[in-house]
């Protein structure tokens, strides 16, 4: 799979007929134990099974009732330091714009920076206060493609006892960064990311690869 061109498939709504047996032979691969693999909890409610890093990442993103969760130490709402293109390979999944005013005397968050380097990241405080407000939320089902330009603020909201799962692909954005809305007192901190042990990603994979099969 050439992830440039995936990019450009997903952005422009054109899904490639491959692709949802592309991810299920790799989530087979990763169940094996026949993949170097490896899953992440993500912060945001989320397994990451990561393919690829570099100019263009690719990863699996698995909701599911069966699989540990992170917690989040800000919110769920956030925005990307790059463009994302994403593809819902099953479930169903609540993209929610959010409303941020800023500059707002009646501040509800703090702005947080979000730099995230060797499974660590490191959140640090801004000084740019907002009022959030909610959002609107946009659906997307299975089968379908959407994008999602740096710098927007969202959360992804996955209905209760739906299991999802996506393949997102980025590109960096130069000048733009990762940020997240948290409570207006919290101090700079360091979170570790949770890494799923062979069982876990085996358990992930298997997990998604037996819900795309059925789809």
């Amino acid at each position: 799979m050439r992830y440039r061109e995936l990019y450009a498939a997903l952005a422009s709504g054109a899904v490639p007929d491959a692709l949802p047996g592309w991810t299920l032979g790799l989530l087979r691969d990763i169940a094996g134990g026949r993949s170097a693999i490896r899953g992440v909890r993500h912060p945001l409610g989320f397994v990451c099974l990561p393919v690829a890093r570099g100019e263009y990442g690719v990863c699996v993103h698995v909701w599911s009732g069966g699989l540990l969760r992170a917690g989040t130490t800000t919110s769920e709402v956030h925005c990307h330091g790059w463009d994302l293109a994403s593809y819902v390979l099953y479930g169903r999944m609540l993209n929610e714009l959010a409303r941020v005013t800023d500059g707002a005397g009646d501040a509800t968050h703090r702005v947080f920076a979000v730099v995230s380097s060797d499974g660590v990241d490191d959140i640090t405080p801004t000084g740019r206060t907002v009022r959030y407000t909610g959002g609107t939320p946009e659906a997307y089902h299975a089968g379908q493609a959407y994008t999602l330009p740096a710098g927007v603020f969202h959360r992804s909201v996955i209905p209760e006892g739906v299991e999802t799962a996506t393949v997102a692909v980025a590109v960096m954005r130069a000048g733009a960064a990762d940020l997240s809305l948290g409570p207006l007192g919290a101090r700079p901190h360091r979170v570790t990311r949770e890494r799923c042990d062979d069982e876990g990603t085996a358990r992930a994979a298997r997990l998604a690869a037996e819900h795309l099969a059925r789809t």
